[in-house]
């Protein structure tokens, strides 16, 4: 099978089921940030992180893949891609409160840097929060359910703490805000 099927030299995309819509429509806007996302976190990985921080980026790479099949996949498709849950918001949370406990208590704004996983991990928290806006577009246009938006918005802050633990145990300093 060839990488290249030539379906797209028209300016579309496919759908799950076939269906085909303009690479820049809403739905693939919130597609492409989703991947990107994707992408910045294995970025993040590649960087050399603690066992636990990269098992729990592993898993959420999956789940972005999963959402992005969901986001791929129109309303009344016979196919169901609805495979986010609670369950892994709730996953988000229990890494946050994790690995927050390993910290003291944010007394300042933070700004992106400290060890260069840090550094990466702020440029994907980022991205996160630009998809997060991308589907919420999306969802303007065609609702989507509740668990894709509460994820992004939770993952986004897991990024954030995730960024300040690995600064922690590499004995980085986060990088303060100073005002003026």
């Amino acid at each position: 099978m060839k990488i290249y099927s030539k379906t797209g030299d028209d300016g579309t995309t496919g759908l799950v089921g076939g269906t085909r819509v303009e690479k820049t429509h809403a739905r693939m806007v919130a597609i492409g940030e989703v991947d990107e996302l994707n992408a910045a976190l294995g970025w993040v990985r590649a960087a050399g992180l603690p066992e636990d921080i990269d098992q729990a980026l592993a898993s959420v790479q999956s789940r972005l893949f999963d959402l992005g099949a969901e986001l791929a996949t129109p309303q009344g498709s016979k196919f169901d891609n609805a495979i986010l849950s609670d369950s892994d918001v709730d996953a988000l949370e229990q890494y946050i409160d994790g690995w927050e406990s390993e910290l003291a208590p944010l007394a300042n704004f933070i700004l992106p840097g400290g060890c260069e996983a840090a550094a990466r991990f702020h440029i994907a928290r980022s991205v996160c929060r630009r998809a997060e806006r991308a589907v919420l577009m999306f969802h303007h246009e065609v609702p989507q359910r509740d668990v894709a938006l509460a994820f992004l918005n939770r993952l986004s802050d897991t990024l954030f703490v995730a960024a300040r633990t690995v600064n922690h145990r590499l004995g980085v300093e986060d990088v303060k805000w100073m005002r003026g």
